[in-house]
């Protein structure tokens, strides 16, 4: 005797949980299927009912309510564990929709009370949101850091001109034009950063359609980092202008050895999926 199916949950106790705006098009229709959410979670297409689903839909997961409400957030977002597995799932269904379209990816945890809270903001901002799609169409987010190498002491047993005719030096003195030597390096590597972020402006200025000045790297992550982060900035290339873009970014450290250049993506346009701040002057200490 075959068991009765499992009931389904009922629909209050679900919240709405949106990866990104897409468009209602065939061809993401066809991907959702074999996409799996958060949590192990069915992905599907929430958009305007009817006949006209409208320019845009919101592609979205049914989250149990109890593990997604705003205090079970609060003690998820401490485990670190649970936090990078969630962002994992977020970003394969944003970057496999992005393959197949055009797409504005959204927060982490962004979720809505249930699908009519969802369907209002389609409805009061579908226009807004189609708009973003159309200027982001084929274009993609590309990231470049710079990294300023730090200087590595000098050995205090070494004179700082070891040119000079060889004479005693005490302890004080050596640590002296140690310290010395390690600060005029630092400052030559910081004023090669200056040149790399000019240089850096101009590449941007030649082959990308927009900029966004992230945060430099802080805390733990700078502590893993080649050097000091002092430029972290997303860019949105044209597809037709990568090739160029990446070729440009080849010079931009050329004759700079204090200086490394870190570039990533392909991605999603992340940094661009909300209205942009005004373009900010290049990297100065």
């Amino acid at each position: 005797m075959n068991a009765p199916p499992a009931p389904s949950t009922p629909p209050e106790a679900l919240l709405t949980y949106v990866y990104a705006v897409a468009p209602p098009a065939p061809a993401v229709r066809r991907l959702l299927p074999s996409l799996t959410g958060v949590e192990g979670r069915p992905v599907t297409l929430l958009h305007a009912p009817g006949d006209d689903p409208g320019p845009v839909a919101f592609v979205i997961s049914d989250v149990p309510r109890p593990e997604w409400d705003e205090d079970a957030l609060k003690a998820r977002f401490e485990d670190l564990r649970w936090l990078e597995d969630a962002a994992r799932h977020h970003h394969r269904v944003v970057e496999a929709l992005a393959a197949h379209t055009t797409v504005l990816p959204l927060r982490l945890a962004t979720l809505y009370a249930d699908h009519a809270g969802a369907l209002g903001v389609l409805r009061t901002q579908g226009q807004a949101f189609a708009t973003l799609l159309a200027r982001l169409s084929g274009h993609t987010e590309y990231g470049v850091k710079l990294y300023v190498r730090p200087a590595a002491a000098p050995d205090p047993a070494v004179p700082a001109d070891s040119a000079a005719p060889s004479a005693a030096v005490s302890p004080g003195r050596a640590y002296l034009q140690a310290r010395r030597s390690q600060r005029t390096a630092h400052e030559d590597h910081h004023r090669q950063a200056r040149l790399a972020a000019e240089r850096l402006a101009d590449v941007a200025r030649r082959h990308t359609s927009d900029r966004v000045s992230h945060p430099v790297q802080s805390g733990p992550l700078a502590a893993a980092a080649p050097g000091e982060n002092v430029l972290n900035d997303a860019y949105l290339v044209a597809d037709a202008d990568a090739e160029a873009f990446l070729a440009a970014l080849d010079g931009v450290a050329r004759g700079l050895p204090g200086i490394r250049v870190e570039v990533t993506g392909p991605w999603a346009p992340y940094s661009f999926a909300a209205a942009t701040p005004p373009p900010a002057a290049p990297w100065t200490p």
